[in-house]
């Protein structure tokens, strides 16, 4: 059923299917008649805070119920959820809250704006307010995550969509696996864009989401064997970790019920997907590639990239060209930078707060590099601010990170350039060892000179004892070169 409010929408689920699960949570269980009726109890407490349609409200949750909760609250009084991280630093929280000029900010605390403590959606002081549905509503955006921070400079991304289960957002829940009755496993951070999008469409279209605190690469596993799930939600660093599980802990689990795995966020290296396809099959895995902007999207699937390996795949929403640094467009085969729009539009599918977007014609890039092939599928490169140039010669970090990643004792790593006299950069890796690991330098390079050209070899290796990557696959390249130019001992 589309063409309904998000808040009617979950009105009529929850009359339809009132004790169905809609989020598992450890041994915790929220029906769809209880997320109804919380949601409008904890909608009425914004209300009375002041928040109404239009207004921000930042959801600053640890992943769990409530921060789904929150975020449907927000739905049914026509008001805008802005995910972050509950673990942001207070400087940045206070950027990004000043920049949605937030009126409620929930599980944090920013001096000067309204707040609410984590888990305040099922806290028993709300129970005062009433349970009965409110009057409908519409958000006039259905979100606004922020960017990933790769500029250095947060921003928001606030969606042209408003909060309304039409017809092409039914289809684009199909399209990942969100079913009626059926599972989604979510290990991923809800503050980022993909988790969200992904567990917001599974509850719509009526189904649950088994969400995971934080990831664990064995948990993940249990998760998805013992709630029979259908679909998962995946990034490449989370299908390594699983996949350098010990094959006894690995292949224990029965992943049999699984129809749709997607994976998407960050380059997935080839090695790593082959792997994956012949585990898991083909028609199962699944990948997409694509902004929080949403002006396009690609999907492939394992047929498809066994026979375009590398590839993530053909626009199934929007189109794309490749231009040149000129803006001139390329031959297939060409390398150049992806620009991409939807023409089927009329209006944007999504704004800015903090930064200026810069159309041409209705073309738009995010910086990112990659060519077509005769056949019209995309393979990416970088993007281009974080390309790396060796005495001329373009070093992709993605590429050096996926030859890294290869060896059985890395759990992590980030490729970044660094100043040289002689070539102008050197690339320096970062490198996570698994903890028993007696894996050196030499023994390193020695690896990936089987594996890279010389010219693309790390000058220098540093080891690191966390994990270079949150739980979303997203590594923060310049801040990472902005840490080792302060102190230039790498």
């Amino acid at each position: 059923m589309g063409d309904q409010s998000f808040a009617q929408r979950i009105r009529h689920l929850a009359a339809a299917q009132p004790d169905a699960p809609a989020i598992t949570i450890g041994a915790e269980t929220t029906t769809f008649a209880d997320l109804d009726r919380w949601t409008n109890r904890f909608a009425r407490r914004m209300a009375e805070l002041g928040v109404g349609v239009g207004d921000h409200v930042t959801v600053a949750e640890p992943n769990s119920a409530e921060f789904l909760l929150t975020t449907m609250a927000c739905w049914k009084i026509g008001a805008i959820p802005q995910p972050v991280s509950a673990r942001l630093p207070g400087v940045e929280l206070e950027q990004i809250v000043e920049l949605a000029d937030s009126a409620v900010v929930v599980g944090a605390r920013v001096d000067g704006r309204r707040c609410l403590a984590a888990g305040s959606a099922t806290d028993i002081t709300t129970a005062t307010f009433d349970y009965a549905d409110l009057p409908d509503a519409v958000s006039p955006a259905w979100k606004a995550p922020t960017s990933g921070g790769s500029t250095g400079r947060p921003k928001l991304i606030v969606s042209g969509d408003p909060s309304i289960h039409t017809e092409n957002l039914v289809g684009l829940g199909a399209i990942i696996g969100a079913a009626e009755g059926e599972t989604m496993v979510m290990p991923g951070p809800l503050y980022h864009n993909g988790p969200f999008i992904w567990s917001c469409l599974s509850i719509l279209a009526g189904g649950r989401v088994a969400l995971l605190p934080r990831f664990d690469a064995e948990e993940t596993l249990r998760h998805v064997q013992a709630h029979r799930a259908s679909a998962i939600y995946l990034v490449p660093t989370m299908m390594q970790r699983i996949w350098k599980l010990d094959d006894e802990t690995k292949f224990s689990y029965d992943l049999t019920s699984l129809r749709t795995a997607f994976h998407l966020a960050e380059p997935c290296p080839k090695w790593l997907k082959e792997e994956w396809i012949n585990w898991i099959g083909p028609d199962v895995l699944f990948e997409l590639y694509g902004g929080t902007e949403g002006q396009m999207f690609t999907v492939i699937d394992g047929h498809e990239w066994l026979a375009h390996r590398g590839s993530v795949g053909k626009p199934v929403m929007g189109e794309i060209k490749i231009c040149d640094a000129d803006g001139n467009e390329v031959e297939p085969g060409v390398e150049g930078e992806v620009w991409m729009r939807n023409p089927d539009r009329d209006k944007p599918t999504y704004r800015y707060i903090g930064d200026e977007s810069d159309p041409r014609d209705g073309w738009e890039t995010l910086g990112d590099m990659g060519w077509v092939d005769a056949d019209g599928y995309l393979y990416l490169g970088d993007r281009r601010s974080d390309m790396i140039l060796v005495g001329g010669a373009n070093v992709y970090p993605a590429e050096v990170e996926a030859a890294i990643g290869s060896h059985p004792d890395v759990l992590s790593s980030a490729v970044i350039g660094l100043p040289d006299e002689d070539k102008g950069s050197r690339v320096h890796a970062i490198v996570q060892r698994a903890p028993v690991s007696e894996l050196d330098e030499q023994a390193l390079m020695r690896f990936l000179a089987e594996r890279l050209v010389a010219y693309k070899l790390p000058r220098s290796i540093e080891w690191a004892a966390e994990s270079l990557r949150d739980d979303a696959g997203k590594v923060r390249r310049s801040a990472l070169q902005a840490e080792r130019l302060e102190s230039p001992a790498s």
